[in-house]
């Protein structure tokens, strides 16, 4: 089930995962000239696990795997938005400021960045550049990450007690990796197969899907689906959900499990 915002900021500290580190990719994390270096992928099949919520007779389950071809390539950043160009937007005034202990780094990723903030940037880029770009939605994300994706299923039977299965996901969460704080540079996570960098380290991504809460012990044609679009899907080496005005939730805003440390973003182009 969601917690409150209130339980939230009492589960723990906030996270990076510390995965091997690749050298840096180069030229990846240099100023916005014109246009972000953009990657394509083509059309393809995969199956990915729905984000959101899901019950049966009022008990949480893992959510449903769903299988799903892609008909129409996908454009996006090769890597998240940095420090450098996020404080160009703010100098232009098309986006909030970052808190002061956000220095603008032409070598790290934006962090502390709210759902807000991220959009701000799209609507600013878009206007710059005559091109439409935003926020991915959680299955864009998931098509773009690729073998970088985890499955966030804890795999645990329905019937168990709610309570054991929380904890069940909260250990599988804290002992997937070791844990380090530090923002490391742009591309020190490595290269996905897509040729995209940092996907599922360094800093989790904000999307444009929004939390649901799906009953399935209803037929489909009379389940109600809650729908929270003030909760967004943060995507990472972990799926998070975060409220949208959250910046950095070391100080809150994780719905359950174990919070992401950087909260940052990166943009598909359409």
């Amino acid at each position: 089930m969601l917690l409150s915002l209130k339980i939230s900021i009492a589960i723990g500290a906030g996270i990076v995962v510390a995965l091997p580190l690749a050298p840096p990719c180069g030229t990846c994390g240099a100023p916005l000239s014109g246009e972000p270096e953009l990657v394509t992928i083509a059309p393809r099949q995969f199956e990915y696990r729905e984000a959101g919520e899901f019950t049966r007779w009022g008990r949480p389950v893992d959510a449903p795997v769903v299988s799903r071809t892609r008909k129409t390539p996908l454009t996006l950043m090769r890597r998240q938005v940095t420090a450098t160009e996020y404080e160009e937007c703010v100098r232009e005034r098309g986006c909030p400021p970052a808190p002061q202990d956000n220095a603008p780094n032409r070598d790290r990723p934006a962090v502390k960045v709210s759902w807000h903030d991220a959009s701000a940037y799209a609507s600013w880029l878009s206007r710059k550049t005559g091109r439409t770009y935003r926020l991915p939605a959680d299955d864009e994300w998931i098509f773009a990450a690729g073998a970088r994706f985890v499955d966030d299923g804890v795999r645990a039977d329905e019937n168990v007690d709610p309570s054991k299965r929380w904890l069940a996901r909260y250990e599988k969460e804290s002992n997937r990796d070791n844990f380090d704080k530090e923002l490391r540079p742009t591309g020190s996570f490595g290269i996905n197969e897509h040729g995209l960098a940092d996907m599922a380290g360094n800093v989790w991504e904000w999307t444009n899907t929004c939390y649901r809460r799906v009953p399935l012990d209803q037929g489909a044609a009379s389940a109600h689906v809650t729908v929270n679009c003030g909760i967004r899907v943060v995507a990472g080496r972990h799926r998070s959900y975060m409220t949208d005005f959250i910046r950095d939730p070391r100080s809150g805003g994780c719905a359950v499990g174990v919070a992401p440390a950087n909260l940052g973003f990166r943009l598909v182009r359409d």
